[in-house]
């Protein structure tokens, strides 16, 4: 049936933290997540502290070699190849790791943002992350906290308190504003031309095919209802339930590469 939807085209695809597991990084809720409990940011706790906001760049600092050196896997390649051939409507990705433009895949709106860019929350300039990398690796000379401690999806390592303390974090090269990473923290909400856009995009769409993620998150799962309402059918691949699953048309759980790949293989065959 997943071959049938993809084959009539228009297909938009939502994807979440399980279509990057296989390039290496973890997801919170999926298989390799179920460890992973870990409290995340608020925008409230980053903005108020100068405190949090160290231990945030202390964390995403070290964890950032690890987002950086992450390369697509055959599910991001074969929803590329699918673009490719003209099936698809557009890509909505909750994630924030830039694999899909990796993979050579175009039109993509990062709902969550990259954490490949960085704002400054005075200026509103946005810089690349790599440079700011090599901002703080100066501004840490020799700085090394347990460089094995396990990331987290949203890029940062899981280190305590007492080896973030003496991290320097630097501000805006422009005007030395606070500098966040340009990705939608919790307690923050997504941009409203973004969320409109997705909005649209479901729009134009013939159907939907869900890929690698729970849904919990209203900012992802809203769209899935509204292509119901629309009467698009709604498919969802997924290595567990979803929030989303009473709105799909059919649910397949299993690995996202291997489905993916079989699925771009099967259009030699029609």
């Amino acid at each position: 049936m997943l071959l049938d939807v993809v084959a009539a085209g228009n297909v938009l695809v939502l994807t979440g933290a399980g279509l990057s597991t296989e390039s290496g990084i973890p997801d919170y809720r999926g298989p390799t997540g179920l460890a992973r409990r870990a409290t995340p940011m608020t925008y409230q706790t980053f903005t108020a502290s100068a405190a949090a906001r160290r231990r945030y760049w202390a964390r995403s600092h070290l964890g950032w070699r690890h987002i950086a050196q992450a390369v697509p896997n055959d599910g991001h390649r074969a929803v590329a190849e699918l673009g490719r051939r003209g099936r698809l409507a557009g890509i909505i990705t909750q994630n924030v790791d830039g694999l899909h433009q990796a993979a050579g895949a175009s039109e993509v709106i990062e709902l969550h943002g990259s954490l490949h860019r960085v704002i400054c929350l005075s200026c509103g300039q946005r810089t690349a992350r790599a440079d700011l990398h090599g901002r703080l690796t100066a501004a840490n000379p020799g700085w090394d906290a347990e460089s094995t401690a396990p990331v987290n999806p949203d890029g940062d390592a899981v280190l305590g308190d007492d080896a973030t303390a003496s991290f320097q974090v630097v501000g805006c090269a422009a005007c030395q504003g606070v500098l966040k990473p340009d990705v939608v923290f919790f307690g923050e909400n997504v941009p409203r031309p973004r969320a409109e856009a997705c909005y649209a995009m479901t729009e134009r769409a013939s159907s939907m095919v869900v890929l690698g993620s729970s849904l919990t998150v209203m900012s992802g799962f809203r769209y899935v209802p509204h292509a119901a309402k629309l009467g698009l059918p709604v498919m969802i691949v997924n290595q567990g339930p979803t929030r989303g699953d009473p709105y799909a048309t059919a649910t397949l759980d299993a690995p996202l590469g291997q489905v993916l790949t079989a699925l771009v293989a099967g259009f030699e065959h029609r």
